[in-house]
């Protein structure tokens, strides 16, 4: 029992803080860099629909951010995290090696992050458990 209550205590820790990150990044794209800063930004790098693809990622970091500090929808907000970070290291950060402040590293601790929480679901103290009344 004492190893499950803190497996979900540290999972929900994970949770919080990759929420915190992506949601700062999100709040970066939407009130700092814009809709146009982002979007200009997914076309300078080659990405497709640019004027798509950059808002909606703009979004899903600040919406995503918050639903996983409060977990909610913890899973499938997990796996869209772990698929732009995917996308982020092969077609953003691979050519530039693994050490930040270009290189994927950052990007890729971010996938693993994402993946771990769309297996393990959203540890303790997540409102997924009382919306959908259910454990973790």
């Amino acid at each position: 029992m004492p190893n499950e209550i803190g497996r979900d205590w540290g999972i929900a820790v994970l949770r919080v803080m990759a929420g915190i990150i992506f949601l700062a990044h999100g709040q970066q794209k939407l009130f700092v860099f814009g809709f146009n800063g982002v979007e200009g930004a997914f076309a300078h790098l080659g990405l497709p629909i640019p004027g798509i693809l950059g808002p909606f990622v703009a979004l899903l970091e600040f919406a995503g951010g918050v639903a996983l500090v409060f977990g909610v929808l913890t899973r499938w907000i997990s796996v869209l995290f772990a698929i732009e970070m995917a996308v982020a290291v092969l077609k953003v950060h691979l050519a530039s090696g693994f050490y930040l402040p270009n290189g994927y590293e950052f990007a890729l601790t971010m996938c693993g992050v994402s993946v771990a929480l769309a297996l393990a679901g959203p540890g303790a103290a997540a409102l997924d458990d009382r919306i959908f009344n259910r454990c973790a």
